[in-house]
């Protein structure tokens, strides 16, 4: 099972590139569990913090695309770290701001979350020039999968650490300070300095001009939500069973169990059509995920986020697949970061309804 795994990181570049990623994307992937954690430390309401990380949210789902197409047509150092530097600056000034005023609050994570650097899009696109054959970079894709998911289980793990020893003001300026020198370790490679874009053919819409891409788009929306509104509720259910080490545990089961699916998913060669097994990947997601509205006892909700976690690394490795199949010439960094925003905006949502929704029926 390892094998594939192996190959690919024993190529040149690619453990730089894909750790570097990982480290780089690790405040946009902790922002909404740190800014729901900060808010709360502040005072504030669950539906404060569900509208902080859904403005968050989708400012960030505004940038991925605009920055993912400024990637194709001018390259990637110059767009990636300075964005990198923006964005933990602004998250920086909403720390130590807090919620004291609103409006410097809600100014200060819409700027971190426009600024994000499309880290994700960019390893996507330059996978195909560090690998040499088209099946290695189907596992490449998988295995990124699976690399997310180590980051979403050790993640909220590191947050919640943070947050006991220091604080959740200290764990956001620390978060993003890391995902800087993140940036920097993936735009100082070579893979990075030298990649350019194919020729594009000039059009307003970019890759949205792809029919599959936006039936893509259309479905992985809903998938969003489904994750974001966890976020908001899993809080309410840790304080109600036993705190943030809970909530903490919750959040990384749901990491482990798409480690652990997508870990599977990789090491195998599929055949047939990628879109219909993408059909059929997503909705296993959703019968995984549905168990998890019983709410049983600490121990049993942790297993049951497990497994609803499953399935979730095999529909994104099977989704970059997809997104690189549809995506127009030219535009692959906007397509994969089109997909990125789809992904944001459904999260947003799901954390912006389930504050109000907690409030009122628990």
């Amino acid at each position: 099972m390892a094998a594939g795994y192996a190959e690919i990181l024993r190529a040149r570049h690619a453990m730089r590139l894909l750790s570097g990623t990982l480290v780089g994307r690790l405040p946009n992937a902790t922002a909404a569990i740190a800014i729901v954690l900060f808010v709360r430390d502040e005072g504030g309401t669950y539906s404060l913090a569900g509208a902080l990380a859904a403005v968050y949210g989708v400012a960030n789902a505004v940038g991925q695309p605009l920055l993912g197409r400024l990637v194709d047509l001018r390259g990637q150092p110059r767009v990636q770290l300075p964005a990198a530097v923006l964005s933990a600056l602004a998250m920086t000034a909403f720390a130590l701001v807090g919620t004291g005023s609103l409006v410097a609050a809600y100014a200060a994570v819409a700027a971190a979350g426009l600024c994000t650097p499309p880290l994700e899009g960019g390893l996507r696109a330059l996978w195909p020039s560090v690998l040499p054959r088209a099946d290695q970079v189907h596992v490449a894709y998988a295995m990124d999968a699976i690399a997310q998911e180590v980051m979403f289980t050790v993640g909220p793990l590191l947050v919640t650490v943070c947050v006991s020893l220091w604080s959740a003001q200290a764990a956001l300026v620390v978060l993003n300070v890391v995902g800087v020198l993140g940036a920097l370790s993936v735009v100082m490679s070579a893979p990075s300095r030298t990649w350019r874009s194919a020729p594009r053919e000039a059009h307003w819409l970019g890759a949205l001009r792809s029919p599959g891409l936006l039936a893509l788009l259309s479905a992985f929306l809903f998938v969003g939500l489904a994750l974001g509104s966890i976020t908001v509720a899993g809080v309410s259910y840790g304080d109600e069973h036993g705190g943030d080490a809970v909530y903490g545990w919750m959040m990384a089961a749901l990491g482990l169990g798409a480690l652990v699916g997508g870990t599977v998913y990789g090491a195998r060669q599929w055949s047939g059509a990628p879109e219909r097994r993408l059909r059929g990947l997503v909705a296993l997601l959703a019968l995984f995920y549905a168990p998890l509205a019983l709410m049983p006892g600490p121990v049993a909700m942790v297993a049951l986020s497990a497994l609803a976690g499953v399935f979730l690394a095999p529909c994104i490795a099977c989704a970059f697949i997809v997104v690189d199949r549809h995506a127009p010439q030219g535009t692959v960094t906007e397509a994969f970061s089109w997909l990125v925003t789809t992904f944001t905006v459904g999260g947003s949502v799901g954390t912006a309804v389930a504050g109000p929704v907690v409030e009122w029926g628990g």
